[in-house]
């Protein structure tokens, strides 16, 4: 019998980390701002998701913005009192990630921020897909001390990354987690897991939430044009989930 598959889901608020527990997921990435690849959540989140979880583990991510993975020396300053804060509260780890101009790791912040970290499980996010060299950042990611890598193998989504994603399971061995995420679905993921050989996986498992309100005024968007109303969100779904964990 294959042993049971690790799901990791991105959950985009407490109650998403509630339903990730609900459907047996393993553990919870708990980002703010989805829509920018995922922003480090507030205190006032993370300490709500763990009053409303039993045992999930809760990983969060550490990024002081979107875009790029080349910080200033205050972006940096920001990463490291977000990591003393998750570290005062507990969780189980961070999840960070951090390039030089050429697209390299930035090797000497890594080290810093993975201190800084201290006994907290460290994941490297999917900055690892956008640098110039993967197999190379391996090894550094490795050296640095981190956990696990979430990546689409440098592609899209992970199907289209699978080629990639098993080298670097095959070339990583035991000494780090190589963790396929980014369009990971119910209808794909034994075959990312049969190709790989990866035994973690990272998914949304969100549907549709409309919103209770009675009174609504749409033609006042409150963010980006690209929200399609104010009036629904997504969060994650515990039966999706379960769909994952469950063969």
């Amino acid at each position: 019998m294959k042993s049971k598959r690790i799901i990791e889901v991105c959950a985009n608020s407490a109650q998403s980390c509630v339903e990730a527990e609900a459907g047996g997921a393993t553990r919870v990435e708990l980002c703010a701002a989805i829509p920018e690849g995922g922003t480090t959540p507030s205190y006032g989140e993370i300490k709500t998701a763990q009053k409303l979880t039993s045992g999930i583990d809760i990983n969060v991510i550490i990024r002081p913005r979107g875009g790029d993975f080349l910080y200033s020396s205050a972006e940096v300053d920001s990463m490291l009192y977000d990591i003393e804060m998750a570290r005062e509260l507990n969780v189980h780890g961070v999840v960070v990630g951090c390039l030089t101009k050429e697209g390299d790791v930035d090797v000497p912040m890594l080290r810093r921020l993975v201190k800084a970290a201290g006994p907290l499980s460290v994941t490297f996010h999917r900055a690892f897909d956008v640098c110039r060299e993967p197999f190379k950042a391996l090894e550094q990611i490795i050296e640095a001390g981190c956990d696990r890598i979430l990546t689409s193998g440098q592609q899209p989504d992970a199907v289209k990354g699978i080629p990639m994603i098993a080298e670097l399971v095959k070339q990583a061995g035991d000494r780090i987690i190589i963790m396929p995420g980014c369009g990971v679905r119910e209808n794909n993921i034994a075959l990312i897991e049969e190709q790989t050989g990866a035994k973690e996986f990272h998914t949304s498992a969100r549907s549709m939430i409309k919103s209770e309100m009675i009174y609504r005024n749409e033609n006042v968007p409150m963010g980006s044009s690209e929200v399609l109303s104010e009036f629904e969100r997504v969060e994650t779904d515990r039966q999706k989930v379960a769909v994952f964990v469950n063969r």
